[in-house]
């Protein structure tokens, strides 16, 4: 016997959700915003990208290049090389 009525709310119990947390590179965080304002070259995984700094937060970095912004993250960056 079937006690399943269609239009009744059927308790469905919560799955929990997986969270990935990526650490803060505080000495990154902190030499990118020792030059906000000023050229740099960031080597990433995908490459080089050229542009001034202009904004860090602690998991991403605002690249403003010719006018557009790039926002790359932190944990992608290989190295800085300030221009």
């Amino acid at each position: 016997m079937n006690n399943y009525q269609p239009n009744q709310m059927h308790y469905m119990p919560q799955m929990p959700q997986s969270i990935v947390v990526y650490p803060v590179d505080a000495y990154v965080v902190e030499t990118l915003k020792s030059v906000i304002g000023k050229q740099v070259l960031l080597e990433t995984t995908r490459g080089g990208i050229s542009g001034c700094i202009a904004d860090v937060k602690p998991d991403h970095v605002v690249l403003d290049v010719r006018g557009r912004n790039f926002f790359v993250r932190i944990c992608e960056i290989v190295w800085i090389m300030p221009e």
